[in-house]
């Protein structure tokens, strides 16, 4: 009795966070209602991140590599900035910039293990007649729900990414999606591997700590 009223509430919990979550995402598709009649934002930092202290220091920018940035923009390019961007914001050193995405990607990252429990579909290899028709149907309508909740996660992700970089002053600044993938990645059910996690953070750092971009600020 009491493991079945323990699954209940952690359904209910986990449903509750996933509304949060496409609220808040909502909230993102319309930048310039949020914005009205706010007021300048400032980033506190001597605020203590709940994922504790980074310990890297300046010294440590020598050993990362500066991604290749310089790009001739064309429209299909802007029609991704969305989703293929990174940050910058002036006079700030490279700890300072790793110290303050690693906390946002920690935020961001959360929603993944919200959904990551979704139980994995089993597919047989000979199913036939009606009866196979019927389960084959329900199996590619399983499917598809589940590369919408994928798309959805990565898209969230983003959203909150984005928004918490904009809270602590970072501007954004579009990207081919060639040079993006070189130095960002994406995911959603399953996690980014830490090895890679951190090589492409410290090179997002890098970049946001390093001279003020030469193209148009995308706003939040």
């Amino acid at each position: 009795m009491t493991t079945g009223v323990g699954s209940r509430v952690a359904a209910l919990l986990a449903a509750g966070v996933l509304c949060v979550a496409s609220v808040a995402a909502t909230a993102q598709e319309t930048p310039a209602a949020a914005g009205a009649g706010t007021a300048t934002q400032a980033y506190l930092p001597d605020s203590a991140s709940p994922f504790g202290p980074v310990t890297i220091s300046n010294e440590d920018a020598k050993t990362v590599t500066m991604p290749a940035l310089a790009f001739t923009e064309t429209p299909a390019d802007a029609d991704d900035f969305d989703k293929y961007y990174y940050f910058h914001r002036a006079d700030t050193d490279f700890a300072t910039a790793y110290a303050d995405i690693v906390e946002c990607d920690g935020f961001a990252r959360g929603l993944r293990a919200v959904v990551a429990g979704t139980p994995t579909v089993y597919v047989p290899g000979s199913a036939a007649g009606v009866a196979g028709g019927i389960i084959g149907s329900a199996v590619i309508g399983t499917i598809f729900n589940r590369i919408s909740a994928s798309a959805e996660i990565r898209r969230v992700r983003r959203v909150n990414m984005r928004r918490c970089m904009n809270f602590k002053g970072y501007a954004r600044y579009g990207l081919p999606k060639g040079l993006w993938e070189a130095f960002n990645f994406e995911e959603s059910f399953s996690a980014v591997g830490a090895e890679e996690r951190a090589r492409n953070l410290k090179q997002q750092a890098l970049v946001a700590s390093g001279a003020k971009p030469a193209g148009k600020e995308l706003g939040l």
